[in-house]
């Protein structure tokens, strides 16, 4: 089963100062951080706050060349969480034809974000991710899941949705 989920915001991990994709449902009961690199963050970044580059970037390009080729973007998937890393599927549509690629996480949701797309999170993703860790890293990652269900658009910063 798909869990259905918005981007709550993007932030930077207290702990390793890395960026985080915070994915929220609709109905605000499951949270899911997911680690991504900063040029994967910028490209995020970029589209939430709806910034313009004097040349297309690489979410951009891909945009126009779907549509160029009558291709839409249905929805992306967050699919499986294998060795502490995400795997996502971008669904398309071309001709009455949908397809899946293979993509990782951040890209699916840059170009989520550019196509007003709907994101889903498989609900074992949600399961594994919650169960994931070794029982020293439990406490730290409940404190965790706990501080991100609980962060209010100040904690997020400027990258809010």
């Amino acid at each position: 089963m798909e869990v259905e989920m918005k981007i709550r915001g993007l932030m930077m991990d207290p702990m390793t100062n890395m960026p985080i994709v915070v994915l929220k449902d609709l109905s605000g009961d499951s949270v899911l951080p997911i680690w991504v690199g900063i040029y994967e963050a910028n490209a995020i970044a970029l589209e939430i706050e709806k910034v313009t580059t004097p040349r297309p970037m690489t979410h951009d390009l891909i945009k126009v060349l779907l549509m160029g080729l009558e291709t839409s973007i249905k929805k992306v998937v967050v699919s499986e969480l294998k060795d502490d890393t995400f795997y996502a599927l971008i669904w398309l549509e071309r001709e009455g034809r949908l397809m899946s690629i293979d993509s990782r996480p951040s890209d699916a949701l840059a170009l989520a974000l550019r196509h007003d797309c709907p994101i889903y999170v498989d609900d074992r993703v949600l399961q594994s991710s919650k169960n994931s860790n070794t029982v020293s890293e439990k406490v730290s990652n409940e404190e965790l899941r706990k501080w991100l269900e609980n962060l209010n658009d100040e904690d997020l910063g400027r990258y809010k949705m």
